[in-house]
């Protein structure tokens, strides 16, 4: 294939396990299902696997189309695919959608075999790490006993290094981007906001709302909204919006006036009817919940002691979410605990969302990185 080739069509699978699964809270899940797609070939000695985490909305679908008719690829498209960063000519890639989420994997959407009914509130609360765990369930089922690389952003990022701690022999490399070792208390702020925007609406239901056929449209409108605009830096909206407006001058009332309002209400509207918030408030419970010092008496650098992978660690400079100073401190805790890693901090305007982006630098850098695997892997 030609260099950065399109991935082309591609097919999810859902991939069953009938073995009971004990999560962090306590709770025991009977069984699960995790949708996933594949790109690429996995080679003779099984070496040459990579996952991909998700992000707090994300899926399994990473890259490649489903018809030729979809308008947009897969969320990550940019990076993975032929000739890319993460190049499917060389490189076994494999995207999930995580435990408790919406598209495919058992979650809030699916059917509690105690009911018979969907689980909708009464889908526990999950973790990182009872997503890695699962995620290692996944791992035995397609037979690899190490990753070449686990990669992610934000979210996914946490993921990568929960992997490092938890199963340190299966982690060559990690991938870790735009992420943090846990959130700070403006994070857990926004997180809560955006829950009670939900948990307020009046078509929520204590989070039983489809058995009444609804959803609790307004308040995943509000919880979006709001959560986009921490995903962006102030220089990007100025210079994507500024103050333009959507109409001829001003109404001197509520309605969308400024290009920024439309755009929001847009991506609220268009959130609101592909996520389901059951899941967003799981998700956001699980980035609250992170911290793999918590188990080493506050500690990073022990817990950090054990692990085997080689880092990657990227920050971006208007990423105020998980701004580079959180990114900083993983790489001093890594040095401090004798492991390798590389670092850079890219110049974006694009705010957090920058990893999805395709700010040179940041896809230069991260293509020498997946290289020199492909290398150390063929030496």
């Amino acid at each position: 294939m030609s260099q950065n080739a399109d991935m082309g069509i591609v097919v999810p699978e859902k991939i069953a396990f009938e073995t009971p699964l004990v999560l962090q809270s306590g709770q025991t899940l009977p069984r699960f299902d995790l949708m996933i797609e594949t790109y690429g070939a996995l080679n003779a000695e099984k070496n040459n696997a990579v996952l991909i985490c998700h992000a707090l909305s994300g899926n399994h679908h990473v890259a490649g189309r489903y018809s030729v008719e979809d308008k947009y690829p897969g969320w990550w498209d940019t990076m993975v695919g032929p000739g890319k960063p993460i190049d499917t000519n060389r490189f076994f890639v494999v995207g999930l959608n995580n435990l408790g989420g919406c598209h495919g994997s058992t979650g809030p959407l699916s059917i509690n075999s105690d009911t018979g009914e969907e689980y909708g509130a009464d889908f526990p609360v999950v973790t990182v790490k009872d997503w890695v765990k699962s995620q290692a369930m996944l791992s035995d089922y397609l037979g690899i006993e190490q990753w070449a690389a686990i990669v992610g952003g934000s979210l996914g990022g946490m993921q990568a290094l929960q992997w490092t701690i938890d199963f340190p022999s299966r982690v060559r490399h990690a991938l870790v981007i735009a992420s943090a070792t846990r959130l700070s208390a403006q994070n857990i702020a926004f997180n809560d906001v955006a829950r009670q925007a939900i948990l307020t609406d009046p078509e929520f239901h204590n989070g039983h709302y489809r058995r009444f056929n609804a959803i609790p449209r307004r308040g995943l409108r509000i919880a979006r909204m709001m959560g986009h605009i921490t995903y962006l830096a102030e220089e990007g909206l100025g210079k994507k919006f500024g103050r333009t407006l959507s109409s001829d001058g001003l109404s001197y009332g509520y309605g969308v006036e400024f290009e920024i309002e439309s755009y929001l209400r847009y991506q609220g509207d268009k959130f609101a009817e592909r996520f389901d918030g059951n899941t967003y408030l799981r998700m956001t419970k699980a980035l609250d919940y992170f911290e793999p010092a918590a188990a080493f008496g506050n500690n990073l650098t022990e817990a950090l002691k054990t692990v085997q992978a080689k880092f990657f660690v990227a920050s971006f400079s208007t990423d105020w979410r998980f701004a580079p100073e959180r990114s900083r401190a993983l790489v001093k805790h890594l040095i401090k605990a004798g492991k390798s890693v590389q670092y850079i901090e890219v110049e974006s305007h694009h705010g957090h969302d920058a990893f999805l982006m395709t700010d040179e630098p940041y896809i230069r850098a991260v293509r020498a990185y997946i290289n020199n695997i492909y290398k150390e892997l063929q030496a």
